[in-house]
């Protein structure tokens, strides 16, 4: 007796091929999540000042394009029967203390924070639609792709808005990015 096709086990590179997007969409909703606190963090600390209502704008609306971003892996980690990472309680710790961190620095320090953070995550995002692409996952490779340039805006308006200028810019955003590829790391395997 001959087994349907949609009764047979996936073959070997198709797994690997759902594995890999499984990892993926955890890692990024693990990252989108991040970036949702860390810029409630800041907003935390702008919001109260009524002199930083220009800042706590351009933090809210970067905020509302990670929150889309967010609830997209949200359907993404239903739709690919992903888990999200075990660590989502620490990112979030993680990103609110970041960005109030930051904020207190001041507005130059949180832009350096954006723009330390976005640099990471727009070349995380260019490797996997990259990758995306080649194993023929165009639609996802898309949606990737339009996150990733909405990245870039977010970099390219706190480089405008004086990231550079941060007071030991260079050791923030070492720091800074150093922290980001760590936690891909993790968030890709817990």
């Amino acid at each position: 007796m001959t087994a349907r096709r949609g009764n047979r086990p996936p073959l070997p590179g198709r797994r690997r091929s759902e594995q890999r997007i499984e990892q993926m969409v955890r890692v990024d909703h693990a990252g989108e999540y991040g970036a949702v606190a860390i810029y409630q963090g800041q907003r935390a600390v702008f919001a109260k000042l009524p002199h930083k209502a220009r800042i706590a704008a351009q933090l809210e609306e970067m905020e509302a394009d990670e929150q889309h971003h967010l609830d997209t892996f949200d359907t993404l980690l239903f739709k690919h029967h992903a888990r999200p990472t075990a660590l989502a309680p620490f990112w979030d710790f993680a990103g609110h203390a970041l960005g109030a961190g930051t904020a207190l620095l001041g507005e130059k320090a949180a832009h350096a924070c954006t723009e330390a953070v976005e640099t990471v995550i727009e070349r995380h995002y260019a490797g996997q639609v990259a990758e995306l692409e080649a194993m023929g996952e165009q639609e996802l490779a898309d949606l990737f792709e339009e996150f990733r340039l909405e990245e870039i805006e977010h970099r390219d308006l706190a480089v405008e808005e004086g990231a550079k200028e941060t007071p030991g810019y260079a050791l923030l955003s070492r720091a800074i990015k150093a922290g980001c590829k760590i936690a891909i790391k993790v968030s890709e395997r817990v």
